[in-house]
């Protein structure tokens, strides 16, 4: 049986890969596949404007190569979860 650390990192990985299969290289999100995935699995996804994704993107692509890879991708959710750690602290 998994525990929910693996069950959450399985699904985190999984979702990663879901957006990314959609369109040019399979193994990095381009800003269509980031916005998509940002808009459909985050709460506040919908509640971004255009300009807010884009800046979320120069600040993911540390590398400026116009794609988010796994590893900026990690980066990513460590800042969020960062986010909801101050949102959930007692």
């Amino acid at each position: 049986m998994s525990s929910p650390v693996d069950t959450a990192l399985c699904t985190l990985v999984a979702i990663f890969h879901k957006y990314a299969c959609k369109e040019g290289n399979k193994n990095t999100l381009s800003k269509s596949e980031l916005k998509e995935l940002i808009q459909k699995e985050l709460t506040i996804g919908p509640k971004l404007h255009e300009s807010e994704i884009q800046g979320l993107m120069e600040d993911l692509d540390q590398n400026k190569d116009q794609e988010v890879n796994f590893k900026e991708y990690v980066t990513f959710l460590g800042a969020l979860a960062m986010i909801y750690n101050e949102a959930l602290a007692c």
